[in-house]
């Protein structure tokens, strides 16, 4: 497994590392054997950077990895994420001791002193954003937490923030049906030194290897993209994306991933799955090196804003920073 550095003075990582968040139950029925499963086999693949948060099943997928690290020991780099109450009504909290006591029991739960890496999960936006970096820049001090992140900011936010002290990492969604980084995002985390870690960048599984039925989990059944007439409208639009993964031998979901590492070698994409034959289709990524006349066939096949609906609905949109 190729590697990359998460941000301008952190570790080096897996090319692509593993998004933990179906291991809460998201994306339907969570087996906590199948997920230690996978597990193992993201480690046997040479993928050492999980990412998580506490919200994630209200810390099922912790807990999850938390067994799997006592257990095995392995040498992983591990981000996790805090701002949510769950409510309700949910909202978001950035305060000093609210941060401070979720970062511990995500610890404690992690069989951790520390993690390489801690995420304001959202902004909140009525609370000054020097104050947030000084209480995660306290963190860092303290060695609880190698570097912090945030997670579905803008541009000017990463800016401002990296002034008061150097962010490790953005994470915001970026895949071929979600574009919007492209934006200034990916720019901007360049220019100062910060690591862009794309979320679904398998466009929450329609970018696997077998198309969806129309999914009935609590995320997915009321996403403007997986409700219908939408849903047939982006199935029937990847079936061109397929069948040109098809014809060059690539799985669909590792041409996808190989799409995004191409962007720029501080972009580290984290796919989420809980089964190890899913993780196999796509390890192979970084081993994938597209040519421009393959870029330039992905855009006519799936150009910029093909997508039909939006990437949230309304209901979905707490705290989320908007910038184009």
């Amino acid at each position: 497994m190729k590697t990359r550095k998460l941000g301008q003075n952190g570790p080096n990582v897996s090319a692509i590392g593993l998004g933990a968040m179906s291991f809460g139950g998201i994306f339907g029925q969570t087996d906590e054997t199948e997920s230690l499963r996978c597990l193992d086999a993201m480690r046997d693949h040479g993928i050492n950077f999980i990412d998580t948060a506490n919200i994630y099943g209200m810390g099922i997928s912790e807990t999850i990895i938390g067994k799997w690290l006592a257990s095995r020991r392995p040498e992983v780099v591990i981000a996790t994420k805090a701002s949510f109450v769950a409510g309700p009504p949910r909202y978001i909290d950035n305060s000093e001791i609210h941060l401070r006591t979720e970062l511990e029991a995500s610890l404690k739960i992690l069989n951790r002193d520390h993690v390489e890496l801690f995420y304001i999960h959202r902004r909140e936006h009525n609370r000054p954003l020097a104050e947030v970096i000084g209480t995660l820049s306290r963190l860092i001090e303290e060695g609880k937490i190698g570097g912090y992140g945030m997670s579905e900011i803008a541009p000017d936010t990463l800016r401002a923030a990296h002034k008061l002290h150097p962010c490790m990492a953005v994470q915001n969604e970026y895949s071929l049906w979600s574009r919007q980084p492209e934006l200034g995002m990916i720019q901007a985390c360049k220019a100062l030194g910060v690591a862009f870690i794309p979320f679904s960048p398998l466009a929450r599984g329609m970018l696997g290897e077998r198309p969806l039925a129309v999914p009935d989990d609590g995320f997915r059944s009321t996403n403007p993209r997986f409700t219908e007439p939408n849903f047939t409208e982006n199935t029937n639009a990847i079936k061109g994306f397929r069948a040109f993964c098809a014809k060059r031998g690539w799985t669909t979901s590792a041409t996808a991933l190989a799409w995004i590492l191409a962007k720029g070698d501080h972009l580290i994409p984290i796919p989420g799955t809980r089964k190890a034959e899913n993780l196999a289709h796509w390890v192979m990524a970084p081993e994938i090196t597209l040519t421009p006349e393959d870029h330039a066939e992905i855009d006519r096949i799936l150009p910029p804003g093909f997508a039909a609906g939006d990437r949230y609905g309304d209901h979905q949109l707490l705290a989320v920073e908007r910038y184009c």
